[in-house]
């Protein structure tokens, strides 16, 4: 007969103990709290109707927001505000402060030093045993160089000019000393045919005459009023080189007197306008020279190097021959604000 198999009760699955549920002990310490809770759930975008966080209940009012969720891949945007493009309003100085001076004009007024080129004689004659003389054709070509860098050369009196005005940048000073005849047959048509304008300096002690300051030659023609006022039609700036080609410094105060202030009436007379710069002839100036030509009533004055004495009547320049070819002029480009010190233009005297 078959066996009856015994009947098999279930297991008993044990009772846990009850969990403590005292209000005075918390459920776990605060080191062993989940990191979510210790961060909050303010993560997401709350749902509207959702009660706030404490956090967010004990934030001011005025507290900034955290910024709406951005799209996926977008970068993340500083929370400092963005400057606005374009030219802006200077910010009104605070009571009792006073505004920093703008950009330009003043800031150029003490800039690196203005390029000034000194050029004397323009033509083929040979020799130049002075180096003072440049052919048309190498004239050409540094004018055209001047062209290419967006350079262009005016006469130093509208260089002086745009620099108070703060837009100085582009020019280029050109001077021609000692006013030959030859300035006017090459050096304006060329000046002319590349936008450029000059100043030049001329004797007029010495009209009709010629250059018997240089022992060694070889003779120029000068300019005579007739030339003078051709190139001011043309122009280009006149300004006076004394009457004689003399050293100032070395003369007494009524012969340095009678150089530079009436070399100036007697121009005045020729080009029936106004007379505003003077060149030391051979470059020499000292203090007392620069005074005399102050109170002679000119705005400025062009030496070479005048070193502790550069300023509106000493204007530093830079000597250009017929060897200096476009690099040349890069390289004297490069070292003349080492080589020359900063123009600070103190008020002109004009009278």
């Amino acid at each position: 007969m078959p066996v009856e198999k015994p009947i098999e009760k279930p297991m008993e699955k044990p009772v846990e103990p009850p969990m403590e549920t005292s209000l005075d002990k918390p459920l776990c310490t605060p080191a062993e709290q989940p990191a979510e809770r210790s961060r909050g759930r303010s993560a997401g975008p709350r749902r509207e109707g959702a009660a706030a966080t404490p956090a967010a209940r004990s934030a001011p009012r005025d507290a900034p927001r955290d910024a709406a969720p951005r799209a996926f891949g977008a970068s993340a945007a500083p929370h400092a505000p963005r400057a606005p493009e374009g030219p802006q309003a200077p910010a009104p100085a605070a009571p009792g402060t006073s505004r920093p001076p703008a950009a330009g004009a003043g800031q150029e007024r003490t800039a690196a030093p203005m390029w000034v080129l000194m050029y004397h004689s323009v033509s083929y004659a040979t020799p130049d045993p002075y180096r003072v003389t440049v052919t048309p054709d190498r004239l050409r070509e540094q004018l055209a160089w001047l062209r290419r860098r967006g350079l262009r050369g005016v006469s130093v009196g509208e260089l002086l000019r745009a620099r108070e005005q703060g837009r100085s940048a582009r020019l280029v000073g050109l001077t021609f000393d000692d006013g030959y005849r030859d300035f006017l047959d090459y050096a304006v048509p060329l000046l002319r045919g590349h936008g450029c304008t000059a100043t030049v300096f001329v004797l007029p002690g010495r009209l009709h005459g010629s250059n018997a300051w240089d022992a060694e030659g070889p003779r120029r023609r000068l300019l005579n009023a007739e030339g003078i006022r051709a190139a001011a039609a043309a122009g280009m700036e006149i300004g006076s080189h004394g009457l004689m080609h003399l050293s100032l410094p070395g003369l007494e105060d009524a012969a340095l007197r009678h150089e530079v202030a009436h070399s100036r009436a007697l121009l005045r007379e020729i080009t029936g306008g106004g007379i505003a710069g003077f060149c030391y002839p051979y470059g020499a100036v000292d203090r007392r020279v620069a005074e005399a030509v102050r109170a002679a009533g000119y705005s400025y004055a062009c030496a070479v190097n005048p070193r502790s004495l550069t300023g509106r009547y000493a204007l530093p320049r830079i000597h250009v021959g017929e060897s200096d070819t476009g690099r040349r002029l890069r390289t004297k480009q490069l070292l003349h604000r080492f080589r020359r010190r900063q123009v600070a233009l103190e008020p002109a005297v004009t009278s």
